[in-house]
This record gives C-alpha cells, sequence and structure tokens, in this order.
C-alpha cells in the first residue's frame, strides 16, 4: 500500500471517518454562517474530495461539505460492490440530511456531476431526502456517447480492464493522469505524488475496473434515460462550468447537454484542462462563490 505524501496526510487529519450504508466514509465539512446555503462537493473518477481542498481556503462563509466517494481516496474500497453511480447518490444523499430542511447547494465535477443527474433525478421523482437548492456541474461526460474517452478509459471498461488494472502503477498514472491537464497548467510532482498516493491508499488503484463501471450505466437505458431526462427537466437553477482544453468531455460534450437543457448558465473556462479547480482554483472558486451567492431562485428548464 503507498504511503500517503505529508500534503495528504494532513488533508486526512483534518476530515472524519463516518459509517455510511456500512462502510467508512472520509469526510472534510467546515462550518459557516447559518444564513448562507450550505455547498455539497462532489468529487471525480479516479480522484477524490482532495481535489476541493482549495474550498476551504478560497470560498467565504458558506459551510462546506465534501467527502471520499466509496471505492475512492481514504474511503473504504470494498472488491465485492458494483460501484454503480447510484450507490454513491445514496452515500452524498445520506450525508447531505444533516442539513434537515435547508436547501443545498450542489457543485460537482466529473464522475460527480453524473451522480448529480440521479440526485436530480431523485427530486424530480419527490424522493429526495433533502432539499436542493441548486446544481453547478463542472465538466462530466454527462452525454458519455459525445466523450472521447482516453484509450485507457476504454481499455479498462473492456474485457481486459482487469488485467490493465493489475498491470497499472505509478509511471504509467502519472503520464495518463498529466496528459488531461492543460498545455498552460501542468500536472506538477506534487500533485502526481499526492494523487498517486490517495489512489493507491488500500491498492485502490487495483480497482479501476471496477470503479469505471458507472460508465456502462450512461449509455444504457433506463439509466440513462433517467439521468438525462433529468438535465432536461428539473425546474431548479442548474449551471454548467465547462474548462475549454479538457480532452475528454470537450465541446461536443457540452453542446449535447445544452441540447438537453438550452437554456442553462453556462460559464466558460477557456485554457484549462479536465481538472480546472487544481489548475487554475481561484478562478474556479470565484465562479463557484457567485453561484452559491446568487443562488436563491430557479431557472426555466430547457425541455
Amino acid at each position: 500500500m503507498a504511503k500517503l505524501t505529508p500534503r495528504v496526510a494532513t488533508w486526512q487529519r483534518s476530515g472524519t471517518y463516518e459509517q455510511v450504508g456500512g462502510h467508512r466514509i472520509f469526510v472534510r465539512e467546515r462550518a459557516g454562517d447559518p444564513d448562507l446555503p450550505p455547498v455539497l462537493l462532489l468529487h471525480g473518477y479516479p480522484s477524490s474530495s482532495y481535489d476541493w481542498r482549495d474550498s476551504f481556503d478560497l470560498l467565504d462563509g458558506h459551510r462546506l461539505l465534501t467527502f471520499d466517494f466509496l471505492g475512492y481516496g481514504l474511503s473504504d474500497k470494498p472488491r465485492e460492490v458494483q460501484y454503480s453511480l447510484r450507490i454513491q447518490a445514496d452515500i452524498a444523499e445520506e450525508l447531505a440530511r444533516r442539513y434537515a430542511s435547508e436547501p443545498v447547494v450542489m457543485v460537482s465535477h466529473d464522475m460527480g456531476s453524473s451522480v448529480a443527474t440521479e440526485i436530480l433525478a431523485r427530486d424530480l421523482d419527490g424522493t429526495l431526502s433533502f432539499t436542493l437548492r441548486s446544481a453547478l456541474l463542472f465538466n462530466a461526460s454527462m452525454v458519455r456517447e459525445q466523450a472521447s474517452l482516453l484509450l485507457g478509459q476504454k481499455l479498462l471498461l473492456s474485457r481486459v480492464g482487469p488485467i490493465l488494472t493489475r498491470l497499472t502503477g505509478e509511471a504509467a498514472y502519472r503520464r495518463t493522469f498529466g496528459g488531461i491537464f492543460s498545455a498552460a497548467h501542468p500536472l506538477s510532482a506534487d500533485e502526481a505524488a499526492d494523487q498517486w498516493s490517495l489512489l493507491a491508499c488500500n491498492d485502490g488503484h487495483r480497482m479501476l475496473d471496477k470503479l469505471i463501471y458507472y460508465n456502462h450505466e450512461r449509455v444504457t437505458p433506463p439509466t440513462s434515460d433517467r439521468w438525462h431526462h433529468a438535465l432536461r427537466d428539473w425546474p431548479g437553477r442548474l449551471e454548467l462550468g465547462w474548462a475549454g482544453d479538457d480532452p475528454i468531455c470537450t465541446e461536443a460534450v457540452l453542446q449535447a447537454v445544452l441540447k438537453l437543457r438550452p437554456r442553462a448558465e453556462l460559464t466558460r473556462l477557456p485554457g484549462l484542462g479536465h481538472y480546472p479547480q487544481i489548475e487554475e482554483p481561484k478562478r474556479v472558486y470565484e465562479v463557484i462563490q457567485r453561484h452559491a451567492a446568487q443562488s436563491t431562485g430557479s431557472d426555466t428548464a430547457g425541455g
């Protein structure tokens, strides 16, 4: 098992572990102004809540809640689980219940934005157990048919996925992960070391084929239809934050999402790659701060 880097070890000490659905989930939260809406931050694949670490310094006032999805980062990584977006949404929902009836601002990235579509669907169904105030979704393959998956992702989703997972090492991971950062903001050695230590914690790098299972759900009815329907018809305020130099979630994905919801608010982030909150955190958190401050009404769904 990989040793945590000093920065990640500090991050771990700043959080707590909670039992959710019979598993230990790493949770990081911050108190804040009770007159401001709490902000729930959902991370992507194959990383962790550590992606949102700068929120605790750069987001003013709001109470913050983020956590590592099951199988990710510092949370439990059971081998026998089918890693569905629904399981991850269950965890997000249970943790968000701490805010009772207070409306929550949901901010998400990558896989987290796909989990967010299940949360939107539950709200549409009338089954969501917390009140959702608004949603800000950053780059994600929410219409996966339009995404430009990396070769490694395609292989992980194929029959050779378990073999590729066994062969995954730090050097190969660094090359692949570095390839989704923009040329102007390359992956640093320290960031690469942090991310690898979180992935390899409890041998998570040996589960990459299991963790990417949710990609099958995103193209298979009825789940794919359910999530597209949620993007189209959820009646609340939904904003998109889109990094322009993302090699996976390209302009084609954005346009497919906008076809479902043409009146969605859109903030473009030109010059940033797949992890905008790591590449240029100040710029990203200004978008989140503005969105959270303005989340008092609702937009008109673009169906």
